[in-house]
């Protein structure tokens, strides 16, 4: 009876949904630890390089978010563009793979990115659906699960296959098709709900559809997130202070595992406490991690706070998108769970761009004192003016 409990409210969706989310960050982390080795030493790329892709594939991913949060949401077709997306990031994986300059993995990393943007917000819409609302933050935090598993398998299988298997780096970008499709497939057997309300005619862009409360989270969203940089810095922080690659690696699928095991309980959490009490310890867990990132000079600390990090990714992962899907209307839930994940992505990306321009002209530590100042701003405005509809 305590297990039913736990899971009562969801459906066999909400699994679904999960198992997608699964097998499509399997495909997406193994290629995390390779895609710059392969840039790099295959096909003779430099940093540069490296950074100008990821920066415009990321940057597309943002933007295609809220696009498709909004198409979604116009449409009633949650099911067919999650679909849509899922396809595309698997059939681009293998592209990056058959590239011979590194253009050709610019043109089949951003498609990948588009692909993920375009199944995030409809996918989140169906995940919001798929549990009754006392549930909600179990069904955000049940699909947290299945993505930080994913994270923490993926770079392990990647592992596995480059040293025990001695395959090939351009091999690992054809395998990661395999869990890509599955992923697909999973959306196949997704059920979707009837539209909730007819379609707009026409894009509304009065920004007094949503609540003012959504604009409110919105906002205070973006101000901690202007100093939620990369995870390449904590990589690279752990790098330079002495840890190996095998190490370094051990400690990232770490890290995505107690974000997955983290996930789910804080979903579940935040439907009995409230989403803004959970959402407010993952903050502070943020803050004193970046600070210590700021004062160690031993890898072995910096590997346990990285650790630690997972606690703050399972819990905003999940119980931010319930909030936010809290806040807006039904009919609009996709748009609006599209703009906050693209708040989250266009902030991380200034604070990226910002942390490292400090690394580089005043020193490691800047980075994460800059990162844990303006997360305290975030944490305490998420206190003071955040109000939960629930």
């Amino acid at each position: 009876m305590p297990v039913k409990k736990f899971f009562a409210g969801l459906s066999i969706n909400t699994f679904l949904l999960a198992a997608a989310s699964l097998f499509a960050d399997i495909s997406t982390e193994m290629l995390y630890p390779v895609l710059p080795v392969f840039l790099t030493q295959t096909l003779g790329a430099t940093p540069t390089i490296v950074g100008l892709v990821e920066g415009i594939a990321q940057a597309t991913q943002n933007v295609v978010q809220g696009l498709s949060g909004w198409l979604s949401d116009r449409l009633r077709k949650r099911k067919a563009i999650a679909l849509a997306g899922y396809a595309l990031a698997a059939v681009a994986k293998p592209f990056i793979g058959l590239s011979t300059g590194w253009a050709g993995v610019l043109g089949a990393r951003t498609l990948d990115r588009f692909g993920s943007g375009t199944r995030s917000a409809p996918r989140d819409a169906l995940v919001a659906a798929s549990a009754d609302e006392a549930s909600r933050g179990k069904a955000f935090g049940l699909e947290g699960v299945g993505d930080n598993l994913g994270a923490f398998l993926g770079p392990l299988v990647a592992l596995g296959l480059l040293v025990y298997l001695q395959v090939q780096l351009p091999t690992i970008f054809l395998l990661a098709f395999v869990p890509g499709v599955l992923a697909a497939v999973m959306i196949l057997f997704v059920r979707e709900r009837p539209a909730a309300a007819p379609a707009e005619s026409k894009l509304d862009v009065h920004l007094g559809r949503f609540p003012r409360r959504y604009w409110t989270y919105l906002s205070v969203t973006a101000l901690f997130g202007i100093g939620n940089s990369s995870n390449a810095f904590l990589i690279l922080r752990a790098t330079d202070l002495g840890a190996s690659l095998t190490e370094t690696i051990v400690i990232y699928a770490l890290y995505n595992l107690v974000a997955a095991l983290t996930s789910y309980p804080a979903g579940y959490l935040s439907d009995v406490f409230g989403r803004k009490v959970v959402l407010l310890v993952s903050f502070v867990v943020f803050v004193a991690v970046y600070a210590g990132f700021g004062v160690t000079t031993d890898w072995v600390v910096v590997g346990v706070l990285f650790v630690l990090y997972g606690v703050f990714q399972g819990v905003f992962r999940s119980v931010g998108k319930a909030l936010a899907s809290d806040l807006v209307p039904a009919h609009l839930r996709a748009t609006g769970i599209g703009w906050y994940t693209a708040t989250v992505g266009l902030t991380g990306l200034i604070a990226s761009v910002v942390g490292g321009a400090l690394w580089t002209r005043v020193g490691p530590s800047a980075t994460f004192f800059y990162g844990a100042a303006f997360a305290l701003a975030g944490t305490v405005a998420l206190a003071l003016f955040v109000r939960p509809s629930r």
